[in-house]
């Protein structure tokens, strides 16, 4: 049977939920599964995947990335810089994984898991990219427009919580935004994406900080870069013609050494929801495949 808990590690000054998936009947893989969910989301949400995957004998993390869900926001004068989740995954791992390790990424949390992977090509065993090579590419082009973009939505946000009318109004939100995600799915999501406010209420539980545009764009190139120090096995994972990828999608896959590919043809972008048996199959088939890998020397404590 799997257990689940949720544990609060400190990352880099923040306080960071952390959902456990084991199943201590299982016979352990010695495999440690990092989970990153994508934007808006939150780890919790993995729980269809990870309860298979951690059947399978794997020890099953999957963090809330900061400023969602559960964990902690960064203080007044603070922003969430795309290297801060990378920072975060680095300490999270050198506590709670100090021996083998794979990875699963969705969407934004692919190009974290990329990031990490990059810079420690020797660290990950196995990585998923689930629609997760990143956004469409710009150009210094857009540089400009987005510091002014940015600094207009600075200069006018309110982080006071985005209140919801009930949960039947988050699922219906949930709805209008993920069409080909059932609604019984949904209807257990919303749950794990919002949170009760001290005053009464409810609130979707991500940081309205989250919804200003990024000053710093994407740039592709320098993600190739990682993408080609990325030398362990690699499922490259598409939703079908509903999903989300962008339009060179194919070139970017192709940096990647040993890469394979898997189409989940009717499953969309929000793959781990609404095809999550699928895709736990196609992931415990993928991971079942490593081969044991030197344990570093375990950790334990504050993440950093």
């Amino acid at each position: 049977m799997v257990r689940k808990t949720s544990e609060t590690w400190k990352a880099n000054g923040l306080e960071l939920c952390v959902h456990r998936f084991r199943d201590d009947g299982a016979r352990p893989s010695g495999l440690t599964l990092l989970l990153l969910h994508g934007f808006l989301d939150a780890g919790s949400t993995w729980d269809l995947v990870a309860e298979p995957l951690a059947r399978a004998g794997h020890d099953v993390i999957a963090p809330d990335l900061r400023g969602f869900g559960r964990s902690g926001r960064v203080a007044a004068g603070g922003y969430y810089y795309f290297p801060d989740y990378i920072a975060d995954v680095a300490a999270l791992v050198d506590a709670l994984a100090p021996a083998r390790l794979g990875v699963v990424g969705h969407s934004m949390g692919g190009a974290v898991a990329v990031y990490y992977a990059g810079a420690s090509p020797g660290r990950v065993e196995r990585l998923a990219l689930l629609e997760g090579l990143g956004p469409p590419a710009r150009g210094p082009e857009v540089a400009v427009a987005r510091m002014e973009t940015w600094l207009r939505e600075m200069k006018g946000l309110d982080r006071a919580p985005r209140r919801l009318a009930s949960m039947q109004d988050a699922i219906a939100r949930l709805a209008a935004h993920h069409p080909r995600v059932p609604r019984d799915v949904l209807a257990t999501r919303a749950p794990l994406l919002t949170r009760e406010e001290p005053g009464g209420g409810l609130a979707w539980a991500y940081d309205p900080m989250h919804r200003t545009t990024s000053p710093l764009w994407f740039q592709v190139e320098a993600f190739a870069a990682f993408l080609e120090r990325i030398a362990c096995p690699t499922l490259v994972v598409s939703g079908g013609p509903t999903g989300w990828r962008p339009p060179d999608e194919a070139a970017r896959a192709a940096k990647l050494a040993r890469a394979e590919h898997v189409e989940l043809p009717d499953a969309g972008h929000m793959m781990h929801w609404s095809a999550a048996a699928e895709l736990a199959e196609r992931l415990g088939e993928f991971f079942a495949r490593g081969s044991a890998g030197d344990a570093a020397s375990p950790t334990s404590g504050e993440a950093r």
